[in-house]
């Protein structure tokens, strides 16, 4: 199967991504090796989790697939694996990375890079206004009027926070704005823990015509971190709930804004009719309300993404370059103020505000849909089995789940492994009679374990039910990254997250970011199309 791959060479990949259709161009490493290099558009989408991920990001299974690596052998796996899955239109890059780098083209380093370069851009072009975190700090201390607005995701705000500030996630910020910030004499300060969301925040209220003076903090938490001023951990400090004077306020901003950005907005007949085209036009479509409001009611299959998180990352939601991409909410503000930056960062994008408790309610958080999960028999052990296994030391046990996860907590004596080098995880075992993979919710696990029977060089299975079913039957978790039989490069670590030099991660962070807006002055790849407010 491996020799019907086709192989696309450097040049032709890149009139590719300039001829107008769309294409998917999918990095199969994990997200270290890519963080180290990597192509501007290319999305990192590991061999290891590639069933999990797969049919979210590249839903229409004859869209145009490229895979490519840096010469580890794993694009050509993925292109079988996906192949396999039944995509039609699969390709390998030809010499990987430095085949790209050879011909005279680009490589980039870091993660999310189009995002995090289109603030840069959106900043260097329409002048978004910022303060330094000095002036912040004179401003808190002689209680100046103003408000400081985290336009972090809640969980991030929650693990480190600028003392004063109120969690408002990006999308959040136009919508409550008039309840969050009822005097126009109050200067509004938007900040995330760099730059990106700091820029599109505060320029996304610009846009939409607040009367406030509105500015970004240059550089957010890492700027105020690497200042010596103090840092909150587990700050609780949320949005209001949205009144109907500030509903009003907000709609009227918005369609400010969708007329001056010519946003399209369209109805459910035309959701409908681009549905059934949905075989030879990708579609996204994505509910971009608060987590908490779509877990307690949304539209079946529609994935759930935050809009500030979407524009903050959208390569990890939507891997198809020229797709068609439809944002959703029940307000008419947040699928605009997102849909107004997606735009701008180069895709076919449009509005839908809908009613969505009359449209099929379903609860809870999106589940993705794993790909070949159920297609083979799996052999199974559960908590109370492998518990007694254990006891009998007849087994071992591998979890191939987020190192981060496994570290903070994972099953007594189980190693750590990435699913995509099982044979390095399998010669580093005790020769115990059997295998036994977890993860957290056992999909992961089912898949390595099918891997490994395929390969039949040990007996392998899967907790049911994984991790959580072992907490549900009340056995216990170490911690700490006691047996790795892999290295867990599968998460590249924030600064602050290091374990030493967090000082100097951060300013290389920050300094990797400004210059992005350099590189994308000479990148004929980016699609950026910036409109002045």
């Amino acid at each position: 199967m491996s020799d019907a791959i086709r192989m696309i060479d450097a040049a032709a990949l890149k009139a590719a991504l300039h001829d107008g259709k769309e294409i998917a161009l999918l990095d199969a490493r994990e997200e270290v090796p890519y963080s180290c290099r990597h192509l501007l558009m290319a999305a990192c989408m590991p061999l290891s989790r590639l069933e999990l991920l797969v049919d979210g990001c590249v839903p229409r299974r004859s869209a145009r697939v490229v895979w490519c690596d840096d010469g580890e052998g794993l694009a050509q796996r993925a292109a079988v694996r996906m192949t396999a899955l039944g995509y039609t239109d699969v390709s390998v890059l030809s010499g990987g990375i430095a085949a790209w780098e050879a011909a005279g083209y680009r490589i980039y380093s870091g993660v999310h890079v189009p995002s995090k370069a289109f603030a840069e851009v959106v900043e260097h072009a329409v002048g978004t206004p910022w303060i330094t975190v000095e002036q912040l700090k004179e401003w808190i201390d002689s209680n100046t009027d103003m408000v400081l607005l985290d336009s972090r995701s809640y969980e991030e705000f929650h693990g480190n926070s600028i003392p004063t500030a109120i969690s408002v996630p990006g999308a959040e910020l136009t919508y409550r704005f008039a309840d969050l910030v009822p005097s126009p004499a109050t200067t509004v300060v938007v900040n995330c823990g760099g730059r990106t969301r700091s820029i599109i925040g505060a320029q996304s209220l610009i846009n939409a015509g607040v009367p406030n003076k509105v500015v970004s903090l240059k550089n957010g938490t890492q700027a105020w971190h690497l200042s010596g001023f103090q840092v909150l951990k587990g700050s609780t400090s949320r949005f209001p709930a949205v009144s109907d004077k500030g509903s009003q306020a907000s709609r009227k901003a918005a369609q400010r804004v969708a007329e001056k950005f010519s946003i399209s907005q369209v109805h459910m007949e035309t959701l409908a009719q681009w549905q059934t085209e949905s075989d030879a036009r990708t579609l996204y479509v994505f509910d971009v309300r608060d987590p908490a409001e779509y877990a307690a009611g949304h539209v079946p299959g529609m994935k759930n993404v935050p809009g500030g998180q979407l524009v903050q990352e959208t390569d990890r939601h939507a891997a198809v370059w020229g797709a068609r991409v439809v944002l959703v909410d029940d307000d008419g503000v947040r699928a605009v103020m997102t849909a107004h930056w997606m735009k701008q960062m180069g895709w076919d994008v449009a509005a839908l505000t809908m009613d969505i408790s009359t449209k099929g309610r379903q609860s809870g958080r999106w589940v993705p849909r794993v790909l070949g999960l159920y297609e083979k028999n799996i052999p199974v052990i559960d908590a109370a089995s492998l518990h007694q296994r254990m006891q009998a030391g007849k087994v071992s046990v591998v979890d191939v789940d987020w190192s981060r996860d496994y570290i903070d907590g994972h099953i007594p004596g189980a190693w750590y492994g990435l699913r995509a080098r099982l044979a390095e995880v399998i010669s580093r075992l005790p020769d115990n009679d059997a295998v036994v993979f977890t993860s957290s919710d056992g999909s992961l696990a089912r898949l390595a374990a099918a891997e490994l029977n395929s390969a039949g060089t040990r007996q392998a299975f899967a907790l049911e039910g994984g991790t959580a079913s072992w907490l549900k039957a009340g056995h216990p978790l170490e911690q700490g990254p006691t047996r790795m039989a892999t290295a867990p490069d599968d998460i590249r670590l924030k600064a602050r997250e290091q374990s030493e030099n967090v000082e100097a991660a951060m300013q290389e962070y920050l300094s990797w970011e400004i210059n992005l807006v350099n590189q994308m002055a000479t990148d004929d790849d980016q699609r950026f199309q910036i409109v002045a407010a």
